[in-house]
């Protein structure tokens, strides 16, 4: 039996291309979700963009029929308009004049008449409520990847001799057939698969406490080169730390992405900025021309477009959480480093000034190309799957890019663990050469005690 899909506005704003992803079944849009998508049509966000898309395409499907009496597609499915059932009964409480109501009402009549009805939406109270008056109901994604804690981490425990590990100690490589991983769920040693990039804890068979830190190469397992490393003094606390220092300290030919997933107070930002620092102030590098800080909730469009200042004074308000780490970057001496707050200011404008970091909103970097930055997308779990796409194909040649977020802590309404671009890029660009990538876990939180026991207890 052929289903009917009701597509709800987010779903559209989401993936444009959804009308066309539903096979030989009947796709419905509500006249009440036409006007939602009007509503978005200037809009200069990624929204807009999708909203406009999704116009362009209906109204080239329009030349083939009548969008009110259904038009065929390519895939054996139907499109149509549905501006009927304005009488069927919903709960007398529901105001009808939301444009919710009005799609689960159009749901409801479909129903009545006895097709196999699916409301399509990303939004949470909606699928709640068509539940409620018994309409079957899912989310949608265009492209996802598995629960979080089934994806790639970029790290893994493994179990050598003894007499192994001695060897790597000595000659500071190790074969990848010499190593086993516990299951916990058979309760025996098995071979483990690897991803090149991937970093390893190794552990001894006889004295599991006995343990060694490395890297899959892809042929082999090879030491940390920069484990003694302390970009501007920073020295790092745990194993995740010294996993994500080393990502960040090899050069960008041969790691130009780096992906860093985790909790708050890991010091995901901390590290990204303090190595990027080094680089470019300490070590006199040519390779990088500056640091590129973006964030992608910061729009610059209605929003605050009109707010007074230069394009930097008006992201400023968005960039406080890279202020406040420059704060311990610019000054390593933690009794000194209050004493003096305009002393303190000052240093991190001058950085500023010199154009040595820059800030920029995520939208801008649309048709770039940008070479020779060091460039740390925060808050990188807010992103879309083609937001993500699009800067990592921004990157040119000589430039590094670091992808930083906590995938528990998203903010875009559309998106969530499994549909956020932060975890996408790390899902399909595990195993690449050309990436590095870590997830950082709730007890590598460094920030202060009361930051780790709350990651742990809230």
């Amino acid at each position: 039996m052929k289903k009917t899909y009701v597509l709800d506005t987010n779903v559209i704003l989401y993936a444009p291309s959804a009308i066309l992803s539903f096979g030989d079944n009947d796709v419905i849009i509500p006249e009440v979700v036409l006007e939602e998508l009007d509503s978005f049509k200037k809009d200069k966000s990624d929204l807009g963009a999708n909203a406009r898309y999704a116009a362009r395409l209906i109204d080239k499907l329009r030349n083939e029929g009548k969008l009110n009496e259904g038009i065929e597609l390519e895939n054996g499915g139907r499109l149509r308009v549905e501006m009927n059932h304005y009488d069927t009964k919903i709960p007398a409480s529901w105001n009808k004049e939301k444009a919710d109501n009005r799609i689960l009402q159009v749901c409801k009549g479909l129903k009545e008449q006895g097709e196999d009805v699916w409301l399509i939406t990303k939004d949470i109270f909606l699928r709640i409520k068509a539940d409620a008056v018994d309409i079957n109901v899912q989310d949608f994604y265009e492209k996802f990847v598995p629960e979080y804690d089934n994806q790639y981490t970029g790290r893994s425990e493994v179990f050598v001799s003894s007499e192994k590990l001695q060897e790597f100690y000595s000659k500071k490589s190790l074969a990848v057939a010499a190593l086993l991983n516990y299951d916990e769920n058979l309760e025996e040693y098995t071979i483990p698969i690897l991803y090149t990039n991937q970093f390893l804890i190794i552990h001894s068979l006889e004295n599991p406490k006995q343990t060694a830190l490395g890297r899959y190469d892809g042929k082999n397992v090879v030491p940390l080169y920069s484990k003694d490393s302390k970009p501007l003094g920073v020295v790092p606390r745990n194993v995740g730390q010294r996993f994500m220092l080393e990502a960040l300290s090899v050069d960008a030919i041969k790691a130009p992405l780096v992906i860093v997933k985790g909790p708050a107070g890991t010091a995901k930002t901390l590290f990204s900025l303090a190595v990027g620092l080094q680089k470019i102030l300490n070590e006199n590098s040519e390779h990088y021309r500056r640091i590129l800080v973006c964030r992608p909730n910061v729009t610059m469009d209605e929003e605050i477009g009109f707010l007074p200042g230069t394009e930097q004074e008006k992201i400023s308000p968005f960039m406080r959480p890279i202020f406040d780490n420059l704060e311990i970057l610019v000054d390593s001496d933690e009794k000194e480093r209050y004493k003096n707050e305009k002393e303190l200011l000052d240093k991190i404008k001058d950085l500023f000034d010199r154009r040595i970091i820059t800030t920029e909103a995520v939208a801008y970097l649309r048709g770039r190309s940008i070479v020779k930055n060091w460039v740390i997308i925060d808050e990188a779990q807010n992103l879309s799957p083609k937001q993500v796409k699009t800067i990592i194909t921004r990157v040119g040649e000589g430039t590094k890019l670091i992808l930083i977020g906590d995938p528990e802590q998203i903010d875009h309404p559309f998106l969530d663990s499994r549909s956020n671009g932060l975890c996408y890029a790390s899902e399909k660009m595990k195993g690449s050469d050309l990436c590095y990538q870590v997830t950082l876990k709730y007890d590598e939180c460094e920030r202060s005690p009361l930051a780790y026991e709350g990651s742990k207890k809230l």
